[in-house]
């Protein structure tokens, strides 16, 4: 018999970060213990004295750990990269820990030597827990097993995920084959193929439909007798949606997006965002004033006084207007005259010496706060290209004009998951994690994908360890229609 079951519909990072919560809470503790009791304090002032310090370190960890991509479902790190992360999370965490007690003196202050031993104990827990749950998500026993209707193309698409990562919360135990799909399931690998009759034999915990024609194929009644018994149906779309955290254009039909709702249709949030990016803005503005007064410096040294420090670039925003953005020059002022407008490529030998730490730590997009204050921009969103190039990828890649219904943003979710890129087939993969965005865009994602822009600043390039969408280019290309910025 099936099993409707409702094991494993949660997002398998819960369980890490309940981990994580548990690992930095024991650190600290311990380090309270070990710093006061030696000294004779009694277990009443250590029970008394440690849960609000402990609870601020526990959430500033944790913060660190989110803002170097720490619970992205489909990471998959090294040893040594889980290891440099942890370290970091921590030691970022635990500044922003003392910032805290810095600007809120009446909070319990602990000292230097608790935080030191709490960081240390928490580093070596946590790389140890990480590891531990790594593997125990990979080979998760408590997957929702997924019942796939359909053994055509589209149906291809559940099993091209392959890699341990992509299938963390499910398994694909079977593909129910319809009129003339079996031939074609052979031929695009897909196993094992079933009848609906053998259906009710197998044990499963969510239908998929996934048919590359539904025209007089949808079978109405097998799937309507699975969801009166519990059985959750779900389009491929939408399921797609779910585990790969972007928007297939093989299968994405445009009346999908039509009657989908999202967020940009909220006048509230379109309100709040906009004062959101106001007011970050112009506080940004402030902090990076000794980073702005170092770049104009080092642009200054390099080039001369007499050059332009900043590159002011004609981009397209939001309902196809063009705007000027601003940026610190990162290349020569003869850049584009004997070639025009073209993608920037590794190693382009039109970037100067101070342009590559400027692009390198992202420094030269900080005048970029300027369009943000005035409206051309916003914090978060798809990030704005030229019109050149968006002429020719609006003609070429689907659905391309659709990016252009919200403001583009100085950071994104496309950054975050996929490498620059230098085609159109690069630009159509970014606008399968754009088009995510779009749809699922809120103030709870603006600000996570705010924080785990860190992770891309520190770590130097442009996608996480969540990797890029199936079919994404792999060569390690490192080239940007954001570019050129001469």
């Amino acid at each position: 018999m099936f099993r409707a079951g409702k094991r494993g519909h949660g997002n398998p990072m819960a369980l890490m970060v309940v981990a994580d919560i548990f690992a930095a809470t024991v650190a600290f503790c311990l380090a309270m213990w070990l710093r006061f009791a030696v000294n004779g304090a009694t277990l009443e002032w250590l029970i008394e004295a440690t849960p609000y310090p402990a609870s601020s370190f526990v959430f500033w960890v944790m913060v660190g750990m989110l803002a170097m991509g720490l619970y992205r479902v489909r990471q998959r790190p090294t040893t040594k990269e889980a290891i440099a992360r942890v370290f970091l999370a921590v030691l970022l965490g635990s500044l922003a820990n003392i910032l805290f007690f810095y600007m809120v003196p009446d909070f319990f202050v602990v000292g230097r030597g608790v935080m030191a031993l709490a960081m240390l104990i928490a580093c070596f827990m946590l790389v140890g827990i990480r590891l531990v749950m790594l593997r125990l998500i990979d080979d998760n026993p408590v997957k929702r097993r997924v019942l796939v209707v359909g053994a055509g193309e589209f149906a291809s698409k559940i099993s091209m995920l392959r890699r341990r990562s992509d299938r963390r919360r499910f398994e694909a135990v079977a593909f129910v084959a319809l009129d003339g799909e079996r031939p074609r399931a052979a031929e695009l690998g897909i196993e094992p193929v079933i009848n609906g009759d053998d259906a009710i034999n197998w044990k499963f915990d969510e239908i998929v439909v996934a048919l590359d024609d539904r025209r007089g194929m949808l079978p109405m009644e097998f799937l309507l007798q699975f969801k009166q018994r519990g059985v959750p149906v779900t389009d491929l779309v939408d399921f797609l949606e779910r585990e790969t955290e972007y928007l297939d254009l093989d299968i994405l039909r445009p009346s999908w997006l039509l009657y989908e709702k999202s967020s940009e249709t909220s006048l509230i949030y379109r309100l709040l965002k906009r004062a959101f990016d106001v007011f970050f803005g112009i506080v940004l503005l402030v902090i990076t004033l000794p980073l702005t007064l170092l770049a104009v410096l080092g642009i200054v040294i390099e080039d001369g006084i007499r050059k332009p420090i900043f590159y002011r670039q004609t981009r397209v925003g939001r309902h196809g207007r063009i705007v000027r953005l601003y940026k610190f020059r990162s290349m020569r002022i003869d850049a584009e005259r004997d070639t025009g407008p073209r993608w920037s490529t590794a190693g382009d030998d039109r970037i100067t010496r101070t342009g590559r730490i400027l692009r390198r730590f992202r420094i030269d997009e900080l005048p970029q706060m300027i369009n943000i204050v005035r409206g051309d921009m916003s914090v978060v969103g798809p990030r704005p290209e030229r019109p050149e190039f968006v002429e020719d990828l609006s003609r070429q890649v689907p659905l391309y004009y659709y990016r252009h219904g919200v403001r583009p943003g100085l950071t994104g979710w496309a950054q975050l998951n996929f490498p620059y890129g230098a085609s159109v087939a690069d630009a159509r993969e970014k606008l399968q994690y754009d088009l995510y965005y779009i749809k699922n865009a809120s103030l709870i994602l603006d600000l996570l994908i705010l924080l785990q822009t860190a992770e891309v600043v520190v770590w130097g390039r442009g996608t996480s360890m969540s990797g890029a969408a199936p079919g994404a280019d792999r060569r390690g290309k490192q080239a940007t229609s954001d570019q050129p910025r001469a």
